[in-house]
């Protein structure tokens, strides 16, 4: 049965993107590598939990949504479409990917994914989403923003999250203004490098 599934790497007070986010630093400023150090390292004795996880985050999906932060640094309207994502010509998901955007902009053909970019909102974005992943899962592939709209809206089946043992101090927090859960922590391991809790509906 179709789910839909996101899976996040947070600091332990609860940021999982630092500040001043650019071209730069993709993912901000400050300790914020640190956030993802357990999936860099998950082939190393002693990870078994990390690359079980890990393994979980690559495994094949029929359709993700995503921020247009996550999709790149360009801010306001597109002035060309130069840019083609942070991954290069092969991303990572192998499957349609709905970008969340205030701009119109012509479908992106990678190999193995197109990107499509979505001005109607985040139930738009899911809708289609839904529809191209068939019987397949969906996943809420981030940024910060976009989980709290898949979380509000509540579709959210199972939310993973990565918890990194240390304070980043500033930067995007997963879960501000999010009001009400509805998921249940149901499998819960550790690394020297990340608490790996699950929740699902």
């Amino acid at each position: 049965m179709s789910r839909v599934v996101c899976h996040q790497s947070t600091s332990l007070d609860g940021y999982s993107a630092g500040p001043d986010q650019s071209l730069e630093h993709p993912m901000g400023t400050g300790e914020v590598r640190r956030l993802h150090q357990w999936m860099f390292r998950a082939d190393e004795p002693g990870h078994g939990a990390d690359a079980a996880w890990r393994a979980d985050l690559l495994r094949p999906i029929g359709a993700v949504v995503m921020g247009r932060n996550m999709f790149g640094p360009v801010r306001g309207g597109w002035p060309d479409e130069s840019w083609r994502g942070w991954w290069g010509e092969e991303p990572p998901y192998h499957a349609p990917v709905f970008v969340l955007t205030h701009h119109e902009r012509a479908p992106l053909e990678t190999t193995g994914t197109t990107f499509h970019f979505v001005t109607g909102g985040f139930d738009e974005a899911f809708a289609r989403a839904r529809e191209a992943a068939g019987d397949q899962d969906v996943r809420i592939a981030g940024g910060a923003s976009t989980v709290r709209q898949a979380l509000a809206a509540g579709v959210v089946d199972e939310l993973r999250l990565d918890i990194a043992p240390f304070l980043l101090g500033a930067g995007e927090r997963l879960f501000d203004g999010v009001s009400g859960f509805g998921l249940d922590p149901v499998e819960v391991v550790h690394s020297p490098l990340a608490t790996h809790v699950r929740y699902a509906r």
